[in-house]
């Protein structure tokens, strides 16, 4: 099935959220299969259609939902605020029976800790960068707030449990994304707009929002610590600008962004699917889906950006009813739309 984007661009809050737990769906039962397994199992194309009823997700959307609803509870969008919030949804979620779907070590290892009632700052994993710090920051890119306030929100839901200074980095960037594109932006400038809000932003160390994290054996100042995440990015964006500038030759796009595993390469691999399938957003999922990486996450954040580009519209009309948490994802969509 081939979907092409000619409607509307309304309601890009619930596409992108609605896109990340359908990319998410597709990519699950794909994720640790090598390409030729997928390949065998649904053909060149990959997956396009959404298994069961309802589809379930993974982690993934669980987190991002987790995130979402401690944004939604809010009273306001400030570190003292939110982290409480933050905390009490990512400890729900550890000690929920849905919480069964191969979730990440280094969430599971940090909710471990704040269930103690560490501070956030110490029960972190500080050697952690993976992709679990941005699979779930879309809902901070999705609210009206200034660019500060946005990148204080994306680190700090990232810091709780990933205290790598990429994985904050990766984070920002994915929110960034995710508001480019939802107020307009057309999709084959993401990588020079990202490339230059991380050169702006590559000594801004935000102490209101991360407190003392910086401080680690061998690291002389906040400045030196959160640059060394901007570096991360600013790589794979040029790995990513390197792979749009040959023609398409079909294949894993892990082979030339990273497997995504790691924060910066699921946001690169994510957003080279989406771009590779500019119309047609369906292909995107499917494209990240038939991947030797981290399929389900690297297909979230591609439905994530689509859908924020495009809204609903972009994913065909049965899927709404199919996936799991559907209720969830209209109650928390609606408002910001």
């Amino acid at each position: 099935m081939i979907t092409t984007v000619t409607a509307s661009t309304d309601r890009r809050a619930a596409g992108s959220l609605f896109g990340l737990a359908y990319g998410d769906a597709l990519g699950k039962p794909t994720e640790f299969l090598t390409v030729t397994e997928i390949v065998r199992r649904y053909g060149p194309a990959g997956p396009r259609e959404l298994e069961g009823d309802p589809a379930l997700v993974t982690d993934d959307t669980q987190m991002a939902l987790a995130v979402a609803w401690a944004l939604h509870d809010a009273p306001a969008y400030t570190a003292e605020a939110v982290e409480p919030l933050l905390r009490q949804r990512f400890l729900d979620w550890a000690a929920s029976p849905e919480n069964n779907r191969a979730p990440g070590m280094t969430c599971l290892r940090a909710c471990a800790e704040l269930s103690r009632g560490t501070r956030w700052q110490q029960a972190t994993v500080a050697g952690s960068k993976g992709c679990g710090a941005n699979m779930r920051v879309t809902p901070v890119g999705l609210l009206d707030v200034d660019l500060d306030t946005l990148a204080g929100l994306a680190q700090l839901q990232a810091g709780l449990t990933h205290g790598h200074p990429t994985g904050l980095a990766a984070s920002e960037l994915t929110a960034y994304a995710v508001r480019l594109l939802r107020d307009g932006a057309a999709l084959p400038a993401l990588p020079g707009l990202l490339t230059e809000r991380a050169r702006e932003q590559r000594t801004v160390y935000r102490g209101e929002w991360l407190g003392d994290l910086w401080q680690r054996p061998g690291v002389a100042d906040p400045a030196e610590f959160i640059a060394r995440g901007w570096d991360d990015c600013l790589r794979v964006l040029g790995r990513l600008e390197a792979a749009l500038a040959r023609p398409d030759d079909g294949g894993d796009p892990c082979r030339l962004t990273g497997e995504g595993w790691i924060a910066e390469e699921a946001l690169a691999t994510a957003l080279l699917c989406a771009l590779r399938h500019p119309d047609e957003p369906v292909a995107a999922l499917a494209r990240g889906a038939t991947t030797a990486g981290d399929s389900d996450s690297i297909a979230a954040l591609a439905g994530a950006f689509l859908g924020a580009a495009y809204g609903m519209a972009a994913w065909p009309a049965g899927w709404s009813a199919r996936i799991e948490y559907a209720d969830q994802l209209t109650a928390l969509a609606d408002p910001l739309d």
